[in-house]
């Protein structure tokens, strides 16, 4: 009887708990963390010969981490639907 009632509960609960939009934020901070990991690459010439002080760059230590972060936010966001706009009374 129990697992009656479970089932029918999940029957009455049809609505989808990802919107189209939230689906697309979600697309966002993906492209956003990708953007982050391609900065911290850097795409400069390694010869293993030559130091190459870039790695120590503001880009690579400071941008690229905040970027990917904001990233992971947009994501929480969109998973977690606060964009939605519900009234509060």
């Amino acid at each position: 009887m129990k697992y009656m009632l479970k089932n029918n509960n999940m029957e009455n609960n049809s609505k989808m708990p990802l919107t189209a939009k939230s689906i697309k934020f979600m697309l966002v901070g993906f492209l956003v963390m990708l953007a982050g990991y391609i900065m911290m690459i850097g795409f400069t010439k390694n010869d293993p010969q030559v130091f190459n002080y870039d790695i120590f760059d503001f880009r690579r230590l400071v941008a690229a981490p905040l970027i990917i972060l904001a990233g992971i936010v947009i994501e929480i966001i969109s998973i977690m639907g606060i964009f939605t706009g519900k009234k509060k009374d």
